[in-house]
């Protein structure tokens, strides 16, 4: 029979604070969360009357018929959908061609590489200067600033580096003795035992893009262009929606429009995760291990 281990007080101090972190921490989150959909689903005089609540105490889904009912939503939701698909394509495919040859030990200038990419990580030329090279790039009021100057991240790019790292050389010089090519080995080896990080940085490129609106405030004027998490800023801030600031005699949001368009702003996240989540957790481990 096997031996009980015994716990000892420390033991079950430490326990109790792990969870009680875990609990405040999980409180913070669903607290927050729960507020946004019940003011969404509550009418506006209940929400003016009673303020902050948790559970609905009457139900009005007017809220969402009329922020579903304005084209400026659904044409910056359709922006912020074409830039995450396409911005996380395009990030994801440069973050696993450069942290390819980065993985190997014979590139020449690897560790000066990797330490211009770790610089990167913590200093960057600043706002002005880097608003004055997206200026002479011509990417102002352009879509190609919303994917462009975010490509790669130093971060993702070291934990996909690091994964390659961890996958056998043996497997590389079996192919190469079959006459397979560095850029065939890539995508018939490599791809398909980096899933599990290439969706974990995915998860993260997509989120990114998805949340981004400070390069839409800064560099974009264009209605046209403007992306959802830079509507919903306006609309949170201001009430109203950049065409409404200029219109005369409309109404602006109520707060239950304002939460509704938080709401169906996070859906598509939402439903993303569950598909990613199992690979988070071992992308993040593997990736993180070898230096």
């Amino acid at each position: 029979m096997k031996s009980k281990i015994r716990r000892t007080k420390e033991d079950w101090i430490v326990d109790i604070i792990v969870y009680l972190i875990a609990i405040i921490v999980a409180v913070s989150i669903i607290l927050p969360f729960m507020q946004v959909i019940t003011i969404s689903m509550s009418p506006s005089s209940v929400v003016n009357r009673n303020g902050f609540h948790l559970i609905p105490t009457e139900f009005d889904f007017s809220g969402y018929t009329k922020i579903m009912s304005d084209d400026n939503f659904w044409h910056s939701y359709l922006n912020t959908i074409i830039r995450a698909v396409i911005g996380t394509a395009a990030c994801v495919a440069i973050t696993v061609l450069t942290a390819y040859p980065l993985s190997k030990k014979n590139l020449p200038h690897r560790k000066g590489i990797m330490l211009f990419i770790v610089f990167t990580m913590y200093f960057s030329g600043g706002m002005i200067p880097t608003y004055l090279l997206i200026k002479n790039l011509g990417l102002l009021n352009n879509f190609l600033v919303y994917i462009l100057p975010c490509l790669v991240t130093g971060f993702a790019l070291i934990i996909t580096r690091n994964f390659f790292m961890t996958i056998p050389e043996a497997l590389e010089e079996s192919a190469k003795i079959d006459g397979a090519s560095n850029f065939k080995i890539l995508l018939r080896i490599y791809l398909p035992l980096a899933t599990p990080v290439i969706a974990t940085i995915s998860l993260w490129y997509c989120v990114q893009h998805w949340n981004s609106w400070m390069d839409n405030m800064l560099y974009v004027t264009d209605n046209s262009l403007y992306v959802l998490q830079y509507l919903l800023q306006t609309i949170l801030n201001s009430g109203q929606t950049p065409d409404m600031e200029q219109a005369v005699g409309i109404a602006v949001h109520t707060e239950t429009m304002k939460m509704a368009a938080l709401v169906l702003s996070l859906i598509p996240i939402v439903c993303l995760y569950p598909f990613l989540q199992k690979y988070f957790i071992k992308g993040m481990i593997v990736g993180s291990v070898k230096g």
